[in-house]
């Protein structure tokens, strides 16, 4: 059994179908379909809300939000000495998407809006790294995204494991205790459908459309949930 907690950074009012009660129920989705005993324990953060003590058998993941990693807003800051205390006693972090972005960030990275525009839809970045290969064999990870921000410098140490035109940053590594996504394993094709046609108004049409083609394309966000369940189990 794996224990995550999950750092929750949004709840996205208004966005979610009713057929999805709660952002956190699809990460518990995703990881029961990878671990049916996994346990997830939330914290929303915005709340000031954290573990009461750390576990190196625990994972730390950190979520998506509406809100950019450079705001400059008390929660914020919190989470990032957060993350830092995690990273200095080398407990499992794991981030998708501002998650991503965030723990990037904190540990001397640089996050920024992207000169590149909107990225929705599946997309495929290639992969060429040891440690990545297994996950991904075929030498490319398919995720879903929704995004404007970007990781556009790397923390020192950091490996990037994935990387597409659109966005070089599509994942990075840390040893064994740092391991993040720019794109959301944890989303299903019909909630990004719904985000796509109910809540991407001002948003440039023709991306919109050519999101919602991809949405076709197979994924590998088990792979993706895997490797983070892998980076506790294998300590």
């Amino acid at each position: 059994m794996t224990k995550i907690n999950l750092l929750l950074c949004d709840t996205f009012p208004g966005l979610l179908p009713p057929e999805i009660p709660s952002y956190a129920g699809m990460f518990q989705q995703l990881f029961a379909s990878v671990d049916p005993d996994a346990q997830l324990a939330i914290f929303d953060v915005r709340q000031q809300a954290y573990p009461s003590s750390l576990s190196g058998e625990e994972l730390y993941l950190i979520t998506g939000s509406n809100a950019s990693a450079y705001d400059d807003t008390a929660w914020i800051g919190r989470l990032q000495e957060f993350i830092r205390l995690l990273y200095a006693r080398r407990m499992p972090v794991a981030g998708v998407c501002f998650g991503h972005q965030v723990v990037a960030q904190a540990l001397g990275g640089r996050v920024a809006r992207a000169a590149q525009g909107w990225g929705a839809g599946v997309r495929a970045a290639q992969v060429a790294d040891a440690a990545a290969t297994p996950y991904f064999p075929r030498g490319q990870m398919r995720l879903l995204y929704n995004h404007h921000d970007q990781v556009v410098a790397l923390p020192p140490d950091a490996v990037r494991f994935a990387a597409s035109e659109f966005c070089p940053n599509e994942g990075f590594y840390i040893g064994g205790c740092v391991l993040t996504f720019q794109g959301h394993p944890e989303y299903t094709r019909a909630y990004s459908r719904h985000l796509l046609l109910r809540h991407a108004r001002g948003e440039p049409e023709q991306v919109r459309e050519n999101a919602l083609q991809s949405l076709a394309e197979a994924t590998d966000h088990l792979a993706a949930a895997r490797w983070m369940l892998d980076m506790v189990k294998q300590r």
